[in-house]
């Protein structure tokens, strides 16, 4: 008997509901701290690239991978 009443408070319905209130409300918390913590950061960065943007040719991009992944033997 004493053993499922240890199990018991152990997993009470009470304290999983309270755990999982407060998992939800920090995760919360946290989604709104980065939403507004990020958006100056990430404009800041989309505008800082050290690099232009070029496009690829699909074919020429394949065959270089292929020749590279038979070269370097995977």
């Amino acid at each position: 008997m004493k053993e499922t009443s240890e199990k018991s408070e152990l997993f009470s319905r009470r304290r999983i509901l309270k755990g999982s209130v407060m998992l939800l409300v920090g995760g919360i918390a946290g989604r709104i701290s980065s939403a507004f913590g990020t958006q100056e950061q990430a404009a800041d960065k989309a505008l800082s690239l050290p690099w232009k943007w070029v496009r690829l040719d699909p074919l020429e991009a394949g065959r270089r991978a292929y020749k590279f992944y038979l070269t370097r033997k995977g």
